[in-house]
């Protein structure tokens, strides 16, 4: 599919992403802020995991309070969130440190609330009838931004501005073009249909045998990703091997690339290989995991991230339609919301097991998260020989 193919507006919203892509490395900074200003990596995980406990009856309360959002507002007011979250963690500084943390942090979770917005806006975007086309741009551009973007902003915050001081002041900018992005999603994005909202009401439809293999594929996903995250590979890299923000980041450039390559082989397979296409990328997944208990050099990390990514984006578009396929137009966002707050409720502790796990050895979490990722690619591929 080429691009001038692709609506009008949904070409806009890929644009989104791209142009917010790069600045995803807060991701990245913050735990390393944590690690330069004396947290190690279960102090991390304990943080992230009470941030987790409390964010729940806040999230609960605000809930009720966002349930008449509109998408396009709701966009906005994710980038709103995020850039308050990076403008708090900014002031972290002194005595007052550990709270600008937090509360950026719980900010942070407030704005995951509406995260499913994004999925439902897709859906309204996005062709019905060429989705894998889509998604294959959808997830090639960012990830062409965020390869770019990552290495540059890696070097300049592991080898130049490298201090505490240094990252605040990051953070600070981080926050503020939050401004642009906000304005962009007014201008580009049209208002999407009121009924499509992100209210959460009393709704039924079939959950039939696939939908209840799915939520069983999202229980383990989510587990299996919750117990290996950045903070992780972070700690791997860093502080066991020695390395600093710009390694880490060449990481993230082979995961970039195993994405932009793997959206070429996805533009190229019908939907009718659907089963077999995410079996194959959760066999890598499952390799990526493997590969890491073993104590690997760096190249070999960067080649383990390789894999794992390419896995993840060839899986990715067909998933993704499979999960539409089973979701009503008019109850997407209602859907999405609750497959949401299933992989909050299963990710609740999990970042305390990472960090405890990792603080007994640095790769142990990796081989807590082969089992599942290897039992989800035997469930596909029992599926995939119906």
């Amino acid at each position: 599919m080429k691009w001038r193919e692709i609506p009008v507006y949904a070409r806009r919203y890929i644009i989104y992403h791209t142009i917010v892509s790069p600045l995803l490395i807060i991701w990245y900074m913050l735990p390393l802020y944590m690690f330069m200003t004396g947290y190690d990596v279960l102090d991390v995980g304990i943080f992230f995991t009470v941030v987790n406990i409390v964010a729940i009856p806040v999230t609960y309360i605000l809930g009720k309070v966002f349930d008449k959002v509109s998408i396009r507002h709701g966009l906005v007011l994710i980038d709103v969130l995020d850039g308050v979250a990076a403008i708090l963690y900014s002031l972290a500084s002194g005595v007052i440190a550990p709270i600008m943390l937090f509360l950026g942090r719980l900010v942070e979770k407030i704005s995951g609330l509406l995260y499913p917005l994004y999925q439902a806006a897709e859906k309204i975007l996005y062709p019905k009838d060429r989705l894998e086309e889509v998604f294959a741009w959808h997830m090639r551009l960012p990830e062409l931004s965020q390869l770019f973007g990552f290495l540059i902003l890696g070097y300049i915050f592991g080898y130049i501005f490298n201090e505490p001081i240094h990252y605040r002041i990051g953070f600070l900018a981080i926050g503020l073009s939050s401004v642009f992005t906000i304005i962009y999603l007014l201008k580009a994005l049209p208002k999407m249909d009121v009924k499509e909202r992100i209210k959460i009401e009393k709704f039924t439809f079939k959950i039939d045998s696939e939908f209840k293999i799915i939520l069983l594929i999202e229980a383990l996903s989510t587990l299996a990703w919750a117990l290996a995250p950045g903070i992780v590979l972070l700690n791997y890299i860093i502080n066991y091997l020695g390395y600093t923000l710009f390694e880490v980041m060449i990481v993230e450039a082979a995961i970039s690339l195993g994405a932009i390559l793997a959206t070429y082989v996805t533009e190229r397979i019908t939907s009718r290989h659907r089963y077999k296409m995410i079996s194959i990328g959760y066999g890598l997944i499952t390799l990526w995991a493997l590969l890491m208990i073993l104590s690997p050099p760096l190249i070999i990390v960067v080649l383990a991230y390789f894999i794992s990514k390419f896995g993840d984006t060839l899986a990715f578009p067909y998933y993704r339609a499979w999960l539409f396929s089973k979701v009503p137009a008019n109850k997407a966002s209602s859907v999405f919301a609750a497959i949401s707050s299933y992989r909050r409720v299963i990710a609740l502790v999990s970042p305390f097991l990472a960090g405890f796990l990792a603080s007994i050895y640095p790769l142990l979490p990796y081989l807590f998260s082969l089992p599942l990722f290897a039992s989800i690619t035997l469930i596909l591929l029992i599926i995939s020989r119906r």
